[in-house]
């Protein structure tokens, strides 16, 4: 079962959704890491190098991952859930894919504005071009200084939501005992017929 039905996720949409875990809180801790390494170290420049090239597969992937998405059906919400629920999560769906876009390109437009001009080699293979930087974010080394913290609050951001939406999936299989949370783990329940 590959493809999405209207009471489960096929086993290419848990891939993603697993895959994007993974790159993610990777991607967290090698920042935390990294950051608090001296900066002329050149295992530093090996980690900063391994952190970009993951960011540039998070950001390749979730484009992908939004194609699949909209060219497959999105299994339904449990039917007991409240409206505001109901609410709640589309919204959280819809942020969760904003920061993965959001990030890693400020992560991209940090690094084009860095005074240092390091050249970004995605797994020691491909360069990657700098990005015109707006003007409208100072010279240089403004523009890497609020980028980075642009770049640090959308992480949390990132980390803060999905710990949301990890408890929440969580909570439906305890509490509500329902199939969100099986039907993310398993392709099971899309081989279930619709109860609708």
């Amino acid at each position: 079962m590959l493809r999405n039905t209207a009471t489960g996720y096929g086993l290419v949409s848990i891939a993603f959704h697993w895959a994007m875990v993974a790159l993610i809180v990777s991607l967290f801790v090698l920042g935390l890491y990294m950051t608090g390494l001296p900066q002329a170290d050149p295992g530093t420049f090996v980690l900063y190098q391994l952190h970009k090239s993951l960011g540039f597969t998070v950001l390749a992937l979730v484009a992908v991952r939004l194609l699949w998405r909209l060219a497959n059906p999105t299994p339904r919400l449990p039917s007991g859930m409240p409206a505001w629920e109901r609410a709640g999560a589309h919204a959280s769906h819809f942020v969760l894919y904003l920061l993965m876009f959001a990030i890693p390109l400020s992560g991209w437009l940090m690094v084009s504005a860095s005074p240092w001009s390091i050249p970004t080699v995605l797994y020691g293979v491909l360069h990657v071009p700098h990005l015109p930087v707006p003007a409208i974010l100072g010279d240089k080394s403004a523009a890497e200084a609020t980028l980075k913290s642009v770049h640090e609050i959308l992480a949390w951001g990132l980390i803060g939501l999905a710990a949301f939406h990890a408890a929440a999936a969580i909570k439906h299989h305890l509490v509500a005992r329902d199939d969100t949370l099986r039907r993310m783990v398993s392709p099971v329940p899309a081989r279930q017929p619709s109860r609708i």
